[in-house]
């Protein structure tokens, strides 16, 4: 059984949010590469993000160690974005070819399932480290969609609803994988 799932979408359909209190209630958790990316530039005086390829291969670098970190435990562990969601970046930039997103596919294999938040406009807001305008957030969820399907995955759209609506969602999926 594999139990590291991917809980991914566009930018702002709450998945921080699911994470932070998947983490208090004592689920493993990895968080965002792209955030933790965007607030080390922007202390240093950097702009938020460099160029996308560039961008993408960083954030593809920490996804890796995130979970490689993760080991092999016999306990869900949740992953705000997983690998696939570096490489949807890298192949959208025509940075990857079929064979090397492939390969790390088979290399770096999460639960089938796969958790994907659908836009939410009423919840939606940009800050410092989120600059991405809700149709791109749209754009960003239908590309998700399409790229965990192409490498096999079952994506499981999760309800809008409160925190603790879409938590039992998520968590009542989980038991039954």
């Amino acid at each position: 059984m594999n139990y590291r799932f991917v809980i991914t979408g566009g930018p702002g359909s709450g998945k921080t949010t699911i994470l932070t209190t998947l983490a208090e209630r004592g689920y493993s958790f990895a968080s965002e590469s792209a955030r933790k990316i965007i607030k080390e530039r922007l202390a240093i005086g950097l702009s938020p993000r460099p160029e996308a390829v560039s961008f993408a291969h960083q954030i593809l670098s920490a996804d890796i160690k995130k979970y490689r970190n993760a080991g092999g435990s016999d306990r869900p562990t949740f992953f705000d974005r997983g690998v696939l969601d570096a490489l949807y970046m890298l192949d959208a930039e025509d940075a990857l070819t079929d064979e090397e997103a492939s390969r790390y596919v088979q290399c770096f294999q999460y639960n089938r399932t796969v958790f994907l938040l659908p836009p939410w406009e009423e919840i939606y807001a940009t800050d410092s480290e989120r600059d991405q305008t809700f149709e791109q957030a749209v754009d960003v969820f239908e590309g998700m969609k399409r790229w965990y399907l192409r490498w096999g995955y079952e994506t499981l759209e999760v309800p809008r609803g409160n925190v603790e609506e879409r938590l039992s969602f998520i968590l009542d999926v989980v038991e039954i994988s």
